[in-house]
């Protein structure tokens, strides 16, 4: 017969290591002015958001189709800025401070809680594809207003976001579920 092995014993922390702990794990909270300066920056996108709406339907009588598309885009652009902001913060909450209890089951976002920080480098980053994409699309309606050498800086930062998704999915997809 062959006999379990004696479960290790634990040596209880001293009274210092405890307070230091103890310390070291408060300054989590640290983080929390942060999420709210996001949140106050959420509010500034709402602000800069109903503004270009605004602009947009004032001048939809005399504007053209592609100045449409332009505002359209810009709505969008900041609508992805404004979801960015939301994923950061919820999920950076939950993940480095504490969880949120007082969210309503039926309110909670299905994703929250579930992103791990991995999961949420890959979404900040597709997310931030999708903005230089809308950017780039914006510089390719309005080509006649940009240089050569404005494009070429957009195409590259924007190839260079790609190019940098694509190796952090990878690397998570290598180094697999264990970290």
């Amino acid at each position: 017969m062959s006999e379990t092995p004696p479960a290790p014993t634990r040596v209880a922390p001293s009274i210092g290591a405890r307070g230091i702990e103890k310390f070291l794990f408060a300054g989590r909270w640290l983080m929390a002015p942060f999420y709210i300066g996001l949140i106050i920056g959420l509010a500034l996108l709402v602000i800069t958001f109903l503004r270009e709406l605004a602009h947009l339907v004032m001048h939809i009588p005399t504007a053209k189709e592609s100045d449409v598309i332009l505002g359209i885009l810009t709505l969008v652009d900041l609508s992805l800025a404004g979801n960015l902001v939301i994923m950061v913060v919820f999920s950076g909450y939950e993940n480095f401070i504490s969880k949120m209890h007082h969210v309503h089951e039926d309110d909670r976002p299905e994703w929250m809680g579930m992103i791990d920080f991995s999961g949420l480098k890959l979404k900040l980053l597709a997310s931030i594809v999708a903005i230089s994409a809308i950017h780039l699309l914006k510089a390719f309606m309005n080509i006649g207003a940009m240089t050569d050498r404005d494009v070429t800086w957009l195409l590259l930062i924007h190839v260079v976001f790609v190019t940098s998704g694509v190796f952090l999915a990878l690397s998570d997809r290598l180094t697999g579920p264990s970290h």
